[in-house]
């Protein structure tokens, strides 16, 4: 607790929120600015946070912002919204998500939320019951591991293996799992990893869940950012399996993340997920919780409805290139190692080989120094659960990318060990 002087003062800091948020990427991110050069006359390169809305090339629609202008004209949506979202709104997420499954969605599934963040603070408080635990996958998207931590939700770690094309290592899920582990995290297309997992694959995590008796969490926000070969299918398919709950929204796909607009839907055709009452305690978690923006969810059935597929096509292109352009010049750095061709989302994961440098100790070090040394933020790999390797975005314009993947290859040359 504080104290001035003789008075005592009965608050102070929340270390459980200040150890919950330690490891969270921003944290991480603050600490490399921090470590700028201002003497350096060169932009700084920001390759460590997936947000290429900035950048004019990923610009949204048009259309996206004359139906939110539309909206707001109209004057109809400056009220509260109800706490599961517009009924216009949800049909609307419903019938959209409906279009590449093979069965339809009620709209009574869709749960409107403030973007992905919210759906996770909902999702998990709604989970964290005293004494259970929760599947997460390493590497990982670590806003997860900070509101799980958060609420003391205990997490386990099961391992995404490099050498199978990141796939789930099923094994581990089941030697993890016990009587008191109530979910099963699985983010795909994978932030950060960059990969697509199979049907082959999905169909075996389905069945292992099941298995266990735990629900599939599905993060799907990049389930349209796919550029590979291989096609994405959703987790929803396999809802006659094992309960899922989705959880998508349109930031990544219109490149919007501040315009805050996510869902989560409850996949449940044999309602375990309603009869166990965990529907109805994620509906009061969301009377106590806070809307999307009303106009935003009166502009969503146009969005949704009227965005044409040459902006989608036009954009993916452009992360295809950028993605075949980060491959191809990390693989000219010693000290790097890219294990898989990223083929969706807009990050990869690659591996520090740190015998070759002289005078680095690990991942957090090489990115501190690259960051005052380059004007070059990438993300260190401890950030997202893996140390001793870097997450890179390549989500940013190609100009930039070329420069920044340069200014990488100089670091880790100038700091490589002299040969005898």
């Amino acid at each position: 607790m504080g104290e001035m002087g003789a008075k005592r003062w009965n608050f102070g800091a929340n270390q459980t929120i200040d150890e919950s948020c330690s490891q969270h990427v921003r944290g991480f991110l603050d600490l490399l600015a921090d470590k700028l050069d201002s003497n350096d006359d060169r932009s700084v390169i920001p390759l460590g946070h997936g947000d290429p809305s900035p950048f004019p090339t990923f610009r949204t629609d048009p259309a996206a912002v004359e139906a939110v202008c539309d909206a707001l004209r109209s004057a109809k949506f400056n009220h509260y919204s109800t706490s599961t979202g517009l009924p216009l709104a949800r049909k609307a997420v419903a019938e959209y998500l409906s279009r590449d499954l093979s069965y339809k969605i009620s709209q009574n599934d869709v749960y409107l939320t403030a973007g992905c963040h919210q759906a996770i603070e909902v999702l998990i408080s709604t989970l964290a019951v005293p004494g259970v635990n929760i599947l997460m996958p390493r590497p990982t998207y670590p806003m997860y591991d900070s509101r799980a931590s958060f609420s003391q939700l205990e997490i386990r770690r099961y391992d995404l293996l490099p050498e199978n094309g990141w796939e789930v290592d099923l094994n581990a899920i089941e030697t993890l799992a016990d009587e008191k582990t109530v979910a099963l995290l699985l983010i795909n297309p994978c932030n950060p990893c960059g990969n697509v997992f199979s049907r082959q694959h999905l169909q075996k995590i389905a069945e292992t869940a099941s298995k266990l008796g735990v629900l599939v969490i599905a993060d799907e926000v990049y389930m349209n950012i796919v550029f590979g070969d291989k096609p994405f299918v959703s987790m929803a398919e396999f809802s006659e399996i094992v309960p899922v709950i989705m959880i998508g929204g349109i930031s990544k796909r219109w490149f919007v993340p501040g315009w805050r607009f996510g869902w989560m839907l409850t996949l449940d055709p044999h309602n375990i997920m309603k009869d166990s009452g965990l529907v109805r305690s994620l509906a009061n978690i969301l009377n106590m919780s806070t809307d999307p923006t009303t106009f935003i969810q009166g502009a969503i059935p146009d969005i949704l409805g009227k965005t044409k597929d040459d902006f989608f096509s036009s954009k993916l292109e452009t992360l295809r290139e950028c993605s075949e352009t980060c491959y191809k010049e990390i693989k000219k750095i010693p000290c790097i190692t890219c294990p898989y061709k990223p083929e969706a989302s807009m990050f990869t994961m690659v591996k520090l080989d740190l015998t070759l440098l002289e005078d680095i100790n690990d991942d957090l070090e090489f990115c501190c120094k690259l960051a005052k040394e380059e004007s070059l933020i990438i993300l260190p790999g401890r950030a997202v659960g893996l140390k001793n390797w870097l997450r890179i975005t390549f989500a940013v314009e190609l100009e930039l990318l070329i420069d920044g993947l340069s200014r990488l290859n100089n670091f880790a040359q100038r700091h490589s060990k002299k040969k005898p």
